[in-house]
């Protein structure tokens, strides 16, 4: 599976990438902060960059030597579901 999209999320490199923006920065850090409580509570953590208002999200399971695996489709769905994901708008589609 590689350069295809799965609810917004693109599969690349062995790694599930997303890119979104929201209206501002304090939008962009409240879906931050829900998505670290989030990935907190499901012990799967993501490598994210933050400019402003875009967040660019990275998930890959180092454990498994940088692998996709269920872990990673099941926070993908799980961010997908906050309700701040769905204020944001895709990057990069």
């Amino acid at each position: 599976m590689t350069d295809k999209q799965i609810n917004g999320w693109r599969v690349e490199r062995s790694a599930l990438r997303i890119a979104l923006r929201f209206d501002d920065f304090k939008s962009a850090f409240a879906f931050m902060q829900a998505t670290a409580e989030l990935a907190e509570s499901m012990n799967h953590h993501p490598e994210w960059r933050n400019v402003y208002n875009l967040v660019e999200i990275t998930l890959t399971t180092h454990e498994a030597g940088n692998a996709l695996t269920d872990k990673d489709y099941a926070l993908a769905a799980a961010i997908v579901e906050l309700p701040a994901f769905k204020t944001a708008t895709l990057e990069g589609s």
